[in-house]
């Protein structure tokens, strides 16, 4: 870009959702020695940053680090992917337009410790609503069959069948309240 070298990155890597991070940016040129380079001060006087992800795209609040050169601007990245810095103005007369790619937005699950099982919550849940589903089913299946049985031969007690027919839906019930503890007390 002209005579200068800029580099943007960010402050602490991976980037990752929903934890404050800097996008940094440093602006050099070359030095009186060569292959030596030194800090562009007061670089965005004229010069413009934002960050674009996708459609959207937001200006960036520069702030100056204390070091010559070196500009920074405070960020929560809010969805995983990449991000683009977009530099658009002049440095010292120079005029810069340019977009540059950072890494990649990351998801928490780079510094998860220790590792989940692979199960989301929302699969849990639905796991649960699939088991309360079939007991639901099961109950109705138990019904319909009761209902056909002949119960003045006297050889069917329905007090006893009620019984079991009880004892069995608590146990399923007390299943499922059992699993969503676990499910809670894990999180």
């Amino acid at each position: 870009m002209g005579p200068y070298e800029i580099e943007v990155g960010w402050q602490d890597e991976p980037p990752v959702v929903g934890i404050l991070n800097a996008i940094t940016i440093d602006i050099r040129e070359p030095g009186n020695v060569e292959g030596a380079s030194m800090g562009v001060n007061n670089a965005f006087k004229n010069l413009q940053a934002s960050v674009v992800s996708g459609g959207a795209s937001k200006v960036l609040d520069i702030n100056t680090d204390p070091r010559p050169g070196h500009y920074y601007a405070k960020i929560i990245p809010t969805k995983t992917g990449s991000l683009e810095i977009k530099l658009q103005g002049e440095v010292n007369g120079i005029k810069i337009n340019e977009i540059i790619p950072v890494e990649d937005v990351e998801s928490t699950s780079v510094l998860d410790f220790p590792t989940t099982s692979g199960s989301s919550s929302g699969q849990e849940v639905t796991a649960l609503k699939n088991a309360v589903t079939s007991i639901q089913k099961d109950v109705s299946l138990i019904k319909s069959q009761v209902g056909g049985i002949d119960t003045s031969s006297g050889n069917f007690d329905a007090e006893t069948a009620y019984n079991f027919g009880v004892f069995g839906v608590s146990l399923g019930a007390a299943g499922v309240i059992l699993a969503i503890i676990a499910m809670v007390k894990r999180k």
